[in-house]
């Protein structure tokens, strides 16, 4: 899936996968760098996606003066 864009899950599901096949330890080395490669592509892919959404939670719940109103989760606002 090279060059193609992954929903957060299924970058998550790669990076699991590739983290499983890289502490069997049964692939060679060319091969164990390239999936490396791969899996910090992919972290940094998913944290851009959760930075993104944490930054539209925030837009979100934004007070009137433009300030982040922290509540707890399921709280809602009167």
């Amino acid at each position: 899936m090279a060059g193609k864009k992954r929903s957060f899950e299924q970058s998550m599901s790669r990076l699991e996968e590739i983290v499983s096949l890289l502490e069997k330890g049964d692939a060679p080395l060319e091969d164990s760098l390239k999936l490396f490669e791969e899996g910090t592509g992919l972290m940094k892919q998913c944290s851009a996606m959760l930075d993104k959404a944490e930054q539209t939670v925030v837009k979100l719940t934004a007070g009137a003066d433009g300030e982040p109103i922290e509540q707890p989760f399921g709280e809602e606002k009167i």
